[in-house]
């Protein structure tokens, strides 16, 4: 992802957007993420403040530049309400989408009250983030898992081989992946060390498919690009010979799946990480707090989702019942 600009925010957002990125440590994609559901926040109460219709084609371009503390410490918290409820109904945002915004706002306003004590009330303290509606989280069966790695047919098929790979093996993060550098691989030790969320490191081991596919991938076809513009990057471009991004991975992943006839079935590479996180609970038996380790979750409560039953489970669950054979009697005549 390209450097963020944030030269059309009034200042205390300018500052708020690089705290996050500076000083907490978040990525460039989760900032600007803040960054997008800011901007329409205040635009939204910019115009309702000013009682002047919220249409997209006044919100689109408005500038929010001018808006200083005293603007922020008369909103009030039913004017959040009021900015949800045109999410919602103005544009159609689910509430996944909503607790995300709720999320970015109460971020703020800490930061103002907390962090930089230029704020005495936060309106937003104790507002509740909608509800969400908890899914089991989507992922390839083993079967499918398979049949993607054999479809990879592309311009570069080692480096691409190596990241479905490593996705499917390892359950790292889009980011994660994109950021691995070459240093980052101790092939004797079958180690990776990755940068996840917040900038915490950790260090995830290797297995044969792994070490295999990096060492064909470096050997036989990274190191025979014509131009290397990054040579700390371990994922290059064969174009540029830069790192690939984020959304390269993405479309790359994406052809992959339509080549395997997996496409339209809502996967993508986050799809992937649950993929593997499920293997290795469901047909590897992996204990839920390594699995924890190797995802780089804070909480064992993330991790639980992968404990989820398929309906094939619980029809061999059913199966095994001792009284699953027993039929009734015929009466006897």
């Amino acid at each position: 992802m390209a450097e963020l600009n944030f030269s059309d925010f009034p200042v205390l957002v300018h500052d708020y957007l690089f705290y996050l990125e500076t000083i907490k440590g978040r990525s460039l994609r989760t900032v600007a993420g803040y960054a997008v559901d800011l901007r329409t926040f205040l635009r939204f109460m910019k115009l309702y403040k000013q009682k002047i219709p919220v249409t997209d084609e006044n919100m689109q371009h408005l500038s929010i530049q001018d808006i200083d503390l005293s603007f922020i410490q008369n909103i009030t918290l039913s004017d959040i309400y009021e900015f949800l409820h045109y999410v919602s109904s103005d544009r159609s945002n689910n509430p996944k989408t909503r607790a995300r915004k709720v999320s970015s706002i109460r971020g703020f306003y800490k930061y103002l009250t907390v962090t930089k004590g230029v704020l005495e009330q936060n309106p937003v303290k104790n507002l509740e983030m909608p509800a969400t509606k908890k899914s089991l989280p989507k992922y390839l069966t083993l079967e499918q898992s398979f049949e993607l790695l054999q479809h990879v047919h592309t311009k570069q098929p080692l480096r691409d081989f190596c990241i479905l790979t490593l996705f499917l093996n390892c359950g790292m993060r889009l980011s994660e992946l994109v950021g691995i550098n070459c240093r980052d691989f101790n092939l004797q030790e079958r180690s990776l060390r990755l940068l996840g969320k917040g900038n915490k490191e950790r260090i995830i081991y290797l297995n044969d498919a792994c070490v295999e596919a990096i060492r064909n991938y470096m050997e036989k076809e990274r190191s025979q690009l014509k131009v290397i513009a990054e040579p700390s990057a371990l994922f290059l471009s064969s174009r540029t010979g830069k790192r690939l991004g984020a959304r390269q991975v993405e479309l790359i992943v994406q052809g992959v799946l339509k080549e395997a006839g997996l496409d339209n079935m809502g996967f993508s590479p986050h799809k992937l990480r649950h993929t593997a996180a499920t293997l290795m609970y469901q047909h590897g038996n992996v204990d839920i707090r390594i699995l924890k380790e190797i995802l780089g979750h804070a909480n064992i409560g993330t991790t639980e989702i992968y404990t989820h039953i398929t309906s094939q489970n619980m029809q061999e669950a059913m199966n095994k019942n001792p009284l699953a054979g027993i039929n009734q009697k015929k009466p006897k005549k």
